[in-house]
């Protein structure tokens, strides 16, 4: 049983079924904000600036970017795996907390789906734009074809790239649209308009509410989510074998794996924070994302952040212990010290130390703060795929091969062009999409919305 007097209540306002739906269905229905028109015209030029990159880039070719015969990678792999580790959020926001019967997840588990998706279509571009020949990107698709004995390379790690994030983004975006067809069902039957209701209709594939579309709908919900719950795990733990199978180092460890996907729920979690304080403050949703939920998230990030800390610890120490040479020379000639100490400390800094404000219950209730706190730790989590990346090409084994690394215009362009890019599908599902799940929150409403009198 939920008990609101320890965990605090999820549903404020003493709700009752309808006023569920009207206040959440409420943005759909109101005009578009001013402040809605100027983020989106700012996002759209944000895109406009990627495009006119990602035209240089398939036009010229990658010469156009910063990186080197040393540092082949730069910065497009590095906001491949950061766009990677925010697209976590959403299926493990959901997925975990579904598995674990968590009734607090409700309120968020939407936007932080819809926010995967766009995440990891963000994603998908760079691996395409770094092999440098986009028209040929079909070479990577396993299937049966007319040239001859050319099959894809099994051993290659853009194809485990490739079947990662398309496994990924599939079972992600059928989780996520499943999920919203009885709310879209709801806004059919509540439409005025002849058109809204024909386009909500053909999404809500004629639901009707009835006890056997229930049972199969939830039925459904765990299948995927069971699917789901595997490939969270190993999509970030295919992604880190990229640099785990190599012998540079800094990369060669088994820690990658786990260390990866840790990483990539903190940044993920940290990212559902910011956008569930926006949406907050913004639609005045205080009833429904309230403190309680703010504060679970909160003491997520504390613990995960104390996990990435050991992580960075055990990094350090085993390239001391291991006596080798070259693991020493990256962790403290080349991080700590050096080239790239501030990349490394703003690293730590951001990760693992920052986040453990959280344990003040103060700083979790102070909106302002949590906000900042989660936009620093992506931050952390963006300038720790660098260190991993950058630091560990720049200087090798050879020492003539010694470089350093700078993007340029282009390679920013196109980071900017996908942040643009994130910002335009949120805002769409902001106006579009109910941004709470409805049905879910209805599920938990009495349960969780008030104090219960205990009698002996």
């Amino acid at each position: 049983m939920y008990k609101t007097e320890v965990r605090g209540t999820l549903i404020k306002g003493n709700k009752n079924y309808h006023q569920v739906s009207s206040d959440i269905i409420a943005p759909i229905d109101q005009p578009i904000p001013l402040w809605w028109k100027a983020a989106f015209g700012i996002s759209l030029l944000a895109v406009v600036y990627g495009i006119v990159a990602i035209y240089l880039t398939v036009s010229i070719g990658i010469g156009t970017w910063g990186v080197n015969n040393s540092v082949g990678w730069g910065w497009e792999i590095i906001n491949f795996v950061w766009w990677i580790g925010i697209g976590h959020a959403g299926t493990a926001f959901s997925i975990f907390l579904l598995i674990l019967r968590q009734r607090w997840r409700t309120s968020i588990n939407r936007a932080a789906e819809a926010m995967t998706v766009v995440a990891v279509g963000c994603a998908a571009l760079f691996p395409a734009l770094h092999m440098g020949r986009v028209w040929l990107a079909f070479y990577i698709f396993p299937y049966p074809n007319t040239r001859g004995p050319l099959w894809v390379n099994y051993n290659s790690p853009l194809f485990w790239d490739f079947i990662a994030i398309s496994a990924y983004l599939l079972i992600s975006a059928s989780f996520w649209y499943f999920g919203m067809v009885p709310d879209f069902a709801t806004i059919r039957d509540r439409a005025t308009s002849k058109v809204k209701k024909a386009i909500y209709g053909f999404f809500a594939f004629g639901w009707t509410g009835s006890s056997r579309e229930w049972l199969r709908y939830e039925a459904l919900s765990y299948v995927l989510g069971g699917i789901a719950a595997v490939l969270v795990v190993s999509v970030h733990s295919i992604v880190s074998t990229d640099f785990a199978v190599s012998v540079i180092p800094g990369w060669h460890t088994t820690i990658f794996p786990p260390y990866f996907v840790v990483g990539a729920i903190f940044s993920g979690f940290a990212m559902v924070m910011t956008l569930m304080i926006i949406i907050r403050k913004l639609y005045k949703f205080q009833d429904y994302v309230t403190d309680s939920h703010l504060n679970a998230i909160a003491k997520i990030l504390v613990f995960i952040s104390l996990i990435m800390g050991t992580a960075y610890a055990s990094e350090i120490f085993i390239a001391w212990y291991s006596a080798s040479d070259y693991e020493f020379f990256t962790f403290f000639r080349n991080r700590i010290t050096g080239d790239y100490a501030f990349e490394f400390w703003a690293m730590i800094i951001c990760n693992a130390i920052i986040p453990q404000l959280f344990w003040s219950e103060k700083i979790r209730k102070n909106l302002t703060a949590a906000f900042i706190i989660s936009i620093i730790i992506n931050i952390g989590m963006w300038y720790e795929r660098f260190n991993i990346i950058v630091t560990s090409l720049s200087k090798d084994y050879l020492p003539s091969s010694w470089t350093t690394y700078n993007p340029t215009w282009v390679e920013i362009g196109v980071y900017i062009g996908t942040l643009g890019l994130f910002v335009v599908g949120v805002l769409l599902f902001f106006k579009y999409i109910p941004m709470i799940a409805i049905s879910e929150v209805k599920g938990v409403l009495k349960p969780t919305s008030q104090k219960t009198n205990h009698h002996d």
